[in-house]
């Protein structure tokens, strides 16, 4: 096996550092014969020292659950569609694309699974979940201005959210077309469609 260099060390501003460590996390959990995920083996993979990965993040925990929240975030953009359902499905899709990947899946993984069961690793799940749970706010805050009623938070997180996170966790596939359309009608109370291939 060819050894990966670690990048050079040369000045960077800080969301140039942040890119390249969020990166180097996925490199690193994306492969089965690299090192160990550790703050030390994901500085030296950035390029950075790891007092300033230390610095920024304080903890591995913090690290991976601001990787996989940034990550998930960028993958599924508050597109306004003009309804709830269009908005809803957009956001979905996003997750499709992002978890369906083996990285994506990694991720989660390491941010569910991989964390102690401590006061700290809970308290990052927790923003984890307050970030993500943000852009669900918002579009419900949009269909309401738009007078359209919609399902409360914790509807939309056991029906439309939680799939998503539970074939991540363990590792079952994300149906290739139809999925996101079939979740977020059986979430709205629409008809119910055949399930997706």
């Amino acid at each position: 096996m060819t050894e990966k260099q670690p990048a050079s060390r040369i000045r960077r501003s800080p969301e140039q550092v942040r890119t390249a460590v969020h990166q180097a996390v996925i490199d690193l959990l994306s492969d089965p014969e690299g090192e160990g995920l550790t703050i030390p083996a994901i500085a030296g993979r950035a390029g950075v020292n790891h007092t300033s990965v230390y610095r920024r993040w304080g903890s591995l925990e913090a690290l991976l659950a601001d990787t996989v929240t940034t990550r998930l975030e960028r993958d599924s953009p508050l597109d306004d569609t003009g309804s709830l359902r269009g908005d809803l499905i957009s956001w979905a899709e996003g997750s499709v694309a992002s978890m369906g990947t083996p990285e994506g899946r990694a991720l989660v993984r390491a941010v569910v699974l991989s964390m102690p069961n401590s006061a700290q690793a809970q308290d990052e799940r927790g923003l984890h979940f307050r970030r993500r749970m943000r852009s669900i706010e918002q579009i419900r805050e949009r269909a309401e201005a738009r007078g359209e009623e919609a399902p409360p938070v914790e509807q939309i997180l056991d029906q439309l959210i939680a799939p998503f996170y539970i074939r991540a966790i363990f590792g079952i596939d994300v149906p290739t077309t139809g999925y996101p359309e079939l979740l977020v009608d059986r979430l709205l109370g629409g008809v119910r469609g055949p399930d997706p291939a």
